[in-house]
C-alpha cells in the first residue's frame, strides 16, 4: 500500500491503531471490572451505557472545535486528558476506592472527553491524503481500527494473569501517550480559519444546513444510524442465544472481527466511483446474511454467515467516511463527521434493548428474519431515495450551469435568451 509509504499517513496509521487497541482493552477491562465489583450483570450494562451516553450527546457539538480550530492540536489534548484520567482510575484501584459508581463516572467522563477525537482524526485525513486517495487511506485506517480493537480485549487475559488490573490500565494510559505523539510528529498545514469566524451555535447550524445541503450524505448517515440501532445488538445479545456456549460464542465473535478487517483490507485496494449506493447497499448485504443466523445449527454456517456479514461491514463505512469526505466542505467536515459518529453512538447504547425486546416477543429465529428483512427494506428504500435525488439534482446542475454560462454573455442579452 503506497500511502504507508507517507510519513505523516503512516504517523496517523500507526497512532491510531495504538489508540484504538487502548480503547479495546479499556472497554474489556471496565466490563470486567464493573462484574468483579458487583458480581452483577446490569452493573455491566450501566458502565456500557456511560461508555456511549456522553458520546451521543456531545459529539457533535466538540466536533465544531475541530473545524474553527487545530484539528491536531486538538488530538493531542484530548489525549493527554484521556491519560490523565486512565490514570485517577488507577489510583483509585490502588488504594481500593474504586466503586461502581466512580468506575460509571470515569467511563463517562473518557467517553466525553473524547468525544472531539474522531470527528477531528477523520477530518484531518483531508489535510494529509489527496482527495482521489480518500478510499484507499479510509481502508487503511479501518484495517488499523478494527484489528487493534479486536486484539485489545484478548490481552486482558494475559496482563490480568501476569499482572493486574492495574497494569492493564497502565497500558491504557500508554496506548493515549502513543498516540498523542504519533499525531504531534505529523506535519499539517491547518487551513486559514475565516476572518469572521462564528460562535459555537451559529457554527453548528451553518453545519447542518452544509450536511442538508448535500441530501445524499445526509440519506447514507441516517440510513447507517438505523441500520446499526437494528443490527448491533443482535450479534451480542442474539448471538448468544442461538450459541448458548462461550467458547463457541468467543470463536463466532473473532471469526466476524477477522472478516471485518479483511473487508477493510480489499476496500483500501479498490475504486468505488459511486460511493452512496455502495454504502447503502451494502446494508441490504449484510442483511440478506443475517437473516439466517437464527435457524443455523452448525458453527460452520454460523461462520460463513458471520464471514459474509463481516465483509458487508467494512463496505458500509469506509465509502461513507470517503463520501463525506469529498462532498462536505472542509470548514465544515468534522461537524459533519460528528453528527455520524453521534448518532452511532446513540445506536449502539439503543441496539442491545432492540435485539432483547425482539427476541422476547418473536424468539431467536423470527428475531433474526426480521431483523435481516428491516435491512434490506431499509437500504432499498434508502437507494431509491438517492436515485430521486440524483434525478432531481441533476436537472438543477444544468440550470446553474446555464445561469453561469449567460453570466458570462455581455450585459445585453438577445431577447431569446431573457
Amino acid at each position: 500500500m503506497s500511502l504507508l509509504r507517507d510519513r505523516d499517513f503512516l504517523l496517523l496509521f500507526a497512532g491510531q491503531a495504538i489508540s484504538r487497541f487502548g480503547d479495546g482493552l479499556y472497554t474489556a477491562a471496565t466490563a470486567w471490572l464493573a462484574w468483579s465489583l458487583t458480581k452483577d450483570p446490569t452493573a455491566v450494562a450501566v458502565v456500557s451505557v456511560a461508555a456511549f451516553a456522553p458520546a451521543f450527546l456531545a459529539t457533535f457539538v466538540s466536533a465544531s472545535y475541530a473545524d474553527r480550530y487545530d484539528r491536531r492540536k486538538l488530538m493531542i489534548a484530548t489525549d493527554l486528558a484521556r491519560v490523565a484520567v486512565v490514570a485517577v482510575a488507577a489510583a483509585l484501584l490502588s488504594l481500593g476506592l474504586l466503586n461502581l459508581p466512580l468506575l460509571v463516572v470515569t467511563t463517562a467522563l473518557l467517553a466525553l472527553i473524547g468525544a472531539p477525537f474522531a470527528p477531528a482524526r477523520n477530518a484531518i485525513v483531508t489535510q494529509i491524503v489527496p482527495a482521489d486517495r480518500l478510499q484507499q487511506a479510509n481502508g487503511l485506517l479501518q484495517v488499523a481500527f478494527r484489528a487493534a480493537f479486536f486484539v485489545g480485549p484478548l490481552m486482558l487475559a494475559p496482563l490480568l494473569a501476569y499482572g493486574s488490573m492495574r497494569a492493564a490500565l497502565a497500558v491504557n494510559g500508554l496506548t493515549f501517550l502513543g498516540s498523542a505523539a504519533a499525531v504531534a510528529a505529523i506535519r499539517v498545514t491547518r487551513p486559514v480559519p475565516a476572518a469572521d469566524q462564528a460562535g459555537l451555535w451559529a457554527d453548528l447550524a451553518a453545519g447542518l444546513r452544509a450536511v442538508r445541503a448535500a441530501p445524499d450524505v445526509l440519506v447514507v448517515i441516517v440510513t447507517f444510524v438505523l441500520a446499526l440501532a437494528l443490527t448491533s445488538g443482535f450479534l451480542t445479545v442474539g448471538l448468544i442465544a442461538v450459541v448458548g456456549q462461550g467458547g463457541r460464542y468467543g470463536l463466532l465473535l473473532g471469526i466476524a472481527g477477522v472478516a471485518e478487517v479483511a473487508g477493510a483490507l480489499l476496500l483500501a485496494g479498490l475504486r468505488m466511483r459511486r460511493l452512496a449506493l455502495a454504502a447503502v447497499l451494502a446494508w441490504a448485504l449484510l442483511g440478506i446474511f443475517r437473516a439466517p443466523l437464527g435457524i443455523v445449527t452448525s458453527t460452520t454456517g454460523a461462520a460463513v454467515l458471520l464471514i459474509a456479514t463481516g465483509l458487508a461491514s467494512a463496505l458500509t463505512d469506509i465509502p461513507l467516511i470517503a463520501l463525506v469526505q469529498q462532498r462536505i466542505p472542509s470548514h465544515h467536515l468534522a461537524k459533519a463527521l460528528g453528527l455520524w459518529e453521534a448518532g452511532v453512538a446513540g445506536a449502539l447504547a439503543v441496539s442491545p434493548f432492540v435485539a432483547s425486546t425482539t427476541i422476547a416477543l418473536t424468539g431467536v429465529q423470527d428475531a433474526f428474519l426480521l431483523s435481516g428483512a428491516a435491512l434490506v427494506v431499509l437500504a432499498t428504500t434508502a437507494a431509491l431515495t438517492l436515485t430521486r435525488t440524483a434525478r432531481t439534482q441533476r436537472p438543477l446542475q444544468v440550470r446553474i450551469s446555464l445561469s453561469g454560462s449567460e453570466a458570462e454573455q455581455p450585459a445585453v442579452a438577445p431577447e431569446s435568451a431573457r
